[in-house]
C-alpha cells in the first residue's frame, strides 16, 4: 500500500497540473483578444463641445478624434455637448469640464473670464486654420445692401459667436443701425451655424449671419446652399475652434494631450481620423491667437471680462 509520503507528491503533481492547465488557456484566450492586453484609463477627462452642429453631427464629428485621444493619453475621455455656444462657460465650471473646444469667441470669453490655457487647433486641408463670417441672403431676395435689410427677418446664431453675433453687431455699427431690433421685422437665435444657414435658404430668415466653414461644407453636399444664396459681407479671420484646458489641470497631463494631437498626422491611424475630422494637422495656439476677437470686441464696445451672456 502506498505510503502517505507518495500520496502527498500524487495531489501536489496533480495540483501542478491544473494551474499550468489553466494558465495555458489564460494565454490562449489572450492571444484571441490581441497581443497586447486592454488597459482600462484609471481617469477621466472631462471635454465639452459647442453646438456648432447639432447634437448628433458633433458627437459622430468628436467621437473617433476622443477615442484616439483616449488611447495615446490613457485617460478616459466624456464628450458633453452643450445646448448653447455660452453654456459653455456656466457649464466648465458647474460641470466640472477639464477641457473643451472653443469657437473663437467663446474662447476668447473663457481666456478672460476663467484663465483657460489655449493648447492645439486644426488646421484644415487648404493649409488655413482660421474662419470668417459671413453675412448671407437668399439670391432671390432683392438685398443687396444695409439700408435694403430694414423691415427683414434675421437670423443670429447665438450671443456668444463671433460670426452669428460679432459679426452682425459691428455690421450694424458701421451701417448706422442703432436699434436693430427696430429696424428689423423680427430678429432671433437659431442655436446653430446650420440652422442659420438653412432657415435663410428655406424662407424663415431673409437674413442670417453663420460661419464660412459650416456655410461651405454644407455646400459640399447640398447644392441649394451654393446656388442659392448669397454672401453680402464677411469678418476678419479669426482662429479655429480650439481645444484649450482648465489653468489647474495636471501639467503632466497637458503635455500628454497636446503632443498627442500635435503628433496626429505622424501615424496611420491618426492621419485618418484627422481626414475624418476635416483637418490636416492640429497646430500650437496660445492666447495670442485671440488678438483679433479682443480687438473685435473692442471695436463695438464689448468687455470680455464682464460680458453677461444672455440669448433672447
Amino acid at each position: 500500500m502506498p505510503g502517505k509520503s507518495y500520496q502527498n507528491c500524487i495531489i501536489l503533481f496533480a495540483a501542478c497540473l491544473f494551474f499550468l492547465l489553466l494558465s495555458g488557456c489564460g494565454e490562449q484566450q489572450e492571444s484571441k483578444t490581441g497581443d497586447v492586453p486592454v488597459r482600462t484609463p484609471t481617469r477621466t477627462l472631462k471635454l465639452g463641445l459647442i453646438p456648432e452642429h447639432d447634437i448628433f453631427t458633433q458627437k459622430k464629428r468628436y467621437a473617433p478624434l476622443a477615442a484616439y485621444l483616449s488611447r495615446r493619453i490613457d485617460t478616459a475621455i466624456e464628450l458633453s455637448v452643450l445646448s448653447r455656444y455660452g453654456n459653455i462657460i456656466d457649464n466648465f465650471v458647474s460641470n466640472g469640464l477639464d477641457a473643451a473646444f472653443f469657437g473663437s469667441f467663446t474662447g476668447a470669453l473663457a481666456v478672460r473670464k476663467l484663465q483657460v490655457q489655449p493648447l492645439a487647433r486644426p488646421e484644415y486641408p487648404d493649409g488655413t486654420s482660421t474662419y470668417y463670417g459671413m453675412i448671407f441672403v437668399r439670391k432671390d431676395s432683392g438685398i443687396h445692401h444695409a439700408a435694403d435689410m430694414r423691415g427683414k427677418r434675421f437670423a443670429f446664431v447665438d450671443q456668444a459667436t463671433t460670426a452669428g453675433w460679432l459679426l452682425p453687431l459691428h455690421f450694424f455699427k458701421e451701417n448706422g443701425i442703432a436699434d436693430y431690433r427696430s429696424f428689423f421685422s423680427e430678429t432671433y437665435f437659431t442655436g446653430t451655424h446650420e440652422d442659420a444657414i438653412y432657415d435663410v435658404l428655406r424662407g424663415k430668415a431673409d437674413i442670417g449671419a453663420a460661419k464660412n466653414t459650416v456655410f461651405f461644407r454644407l455646400a459640399q453636399s447640398d447644392s441649394k446652399v451654393r446656388e442659392q444664396l448669397q454672401i453680402l459681407v464677411t469678418s476678419p479671420l479669426v482662429p479655429a475652434n480650439a481645444l484649450a484646458v482648465r489653468r489647474d489641470l495636471d501639467e503632466a497631463l497637458k503635455i500628454k494631450l497636446q503632443n498627442a494631437l500635435l503628433q496626429m498626422d505622424q501615424d496611420a491611424e491618426g492621419r485618418q481620423i484627422l481626414q475624418e475630422f476635416g483637418a490636416r494637422r492640429f497646430i500650437p495656439t496660445t492666447e495670442n491667437d485671440y488678438a483679433p476677437v479682443f480687438a473685435y470686441a473692442d471695436k463695438i464696445g464689448l468687455d470680455l471680462a464682464t460680458y453677461d451672456y444672455i440669448n433672447e
